[in-house]
């Protein structure tokens, strides 16, 4: 990514009244291997929609491998990166996010979870050896998915919900709708000495998808909003992961979970590599908040399916609130 002048940087979000990063340390942190983790994972979701996992599961093998490759890859001349875009909706891109106007200071990968597309699509990038990329991304993706529906599975003991795989066997289902985000954040120490502002490197937003898990190198740039609308900065953890909930998970527990508006910033002085799984239902999924959980309450949103939500997300702007078309409206 080159440097901008100083008209360009116009397309570009900045966040006023610079101030040097206070990380907040009350993430809450969950240890999947304690028999206690079910009860501390829902107060997480209820009140922040954001936690930190330790004791995965995921071998730091398939990370370091998977951190490797991305490395490698944006460290390819534009030129070849480009060989792979622009997405639609997957593929390589560059600055823009999405089709609506949106931009960050990122570059990144966008890619279903289909084996077979993988290795089509960048064979070209990769030469003769895209099968390694495509190993990477199979072990670590494999091995996260796992995870995510192990956690999902927590959640629903925590909630005492019957069906143990509620959540869980929609990203197992062969037609889960589960997509893998690799992202860039190159430094712009220039760029932010010029404007004396941080950079915004991915806009406020929320997971249309159930679940997100995100796994970072060691550069901090994470922020979520607090419940009051503050902005707190996450301290960054090679080894542990992040787990987001997602729009869908929030309509299917009724509110009673929080889909977590994040952003992240740019590091004036050091790369940021993020790697994240959203986990999906299935496009045909009816979504709709579980009838265990609305005893005796209102239904707060209206039922859709994944694609309807899906097409609904993909055409609004980052920040937009995207569940306020879904949800019921109050009788007056």
């Amino acid at each position: 990514m080159v440097l901008l002048s100083k008209p360009a940087l116009e397309q570009f979000s900045f966040i006023r009244n610079r101030k040097p990063t206070t990380f907040f340390s009350g993430i809450p942190l969950i240890d999947l291997s304690k028999p206690d983790s079910k009860h501390l994972l829902v107060e997480a979701c209820e009140e922040f929609g954001f936690f930190k996992v330790i004791n995965h599961g995921v071998p730091m093998e398939f990370i370091s491998k998977l951190e490797s490759e991305a490395v490698n890859f944006f460290s390819l001349p534009l030129s070849e990166k480009e060989k792979v875009g622009p997405p639609s909706p997957f593929g390589y891109g560059n600055k823009s996010i999405g089709q609506n106007g949106d931009v960050g200071w990122v570059e990144y990968l966008l890619l279903n979870t289909n084996q077979e597309s993988i290795s089509q699509r960048f064979s070209s990038v990769f030469g003769d050896n895209p099968e390694k990329f495509r190993c990477a991304l199979n072990d670590y993706v494999s091995a996260v998915k796992k995870m995510a529906c192990e956690i999902l599975e927590m959640m629903a003991d925590g909630l005492k919900l019957q069906q143990r795989n509620v959540f869980s066997k929609l990203l197992m289902d062969e037609q889960s709708d589960s997509v893998f985000r690799l992202n860039h954040y190159p430094p712009c120490p220039e760029i932010e000495a010029l404007t004396d502002q941080n950079m915004i490197g991915f806009g406020e937003h929320t997971d249309p998808q159930i679940i997100s898990l995100l796994r970072s190198n060691n550069t901090s740039g994470l922020q979520i909003s607090l419940s009051d609308g503050s902005w707190i900065s996450v301290p960054p953890d090679q080894n542990s992961f992040f787990v987001n909930v997602g729009d869908s998970l929030q309509v299917m527990t009724n509110g009673r979970f929080k889909s977590v508006r994040h952003r992240v910033l740019t590091n004036s002085m050091k790369a940021r590599v993020s790697m994240i799984y959203f986990g999906g239902p299935p496009l045909c999924e009816k979504i709709a908040p579980l009838p265990s959980l609305i005893k005796g309450k209102e239904s707060l949103y209206k039922e859709f399916t994944w694609f309807e939500y899906k097409r609904s997300a993909y055409s609004s702007r980052l920040a937009d609130n995207r569940l306020v078309l879904f949800e019921r409206i109050a009788a007056s």
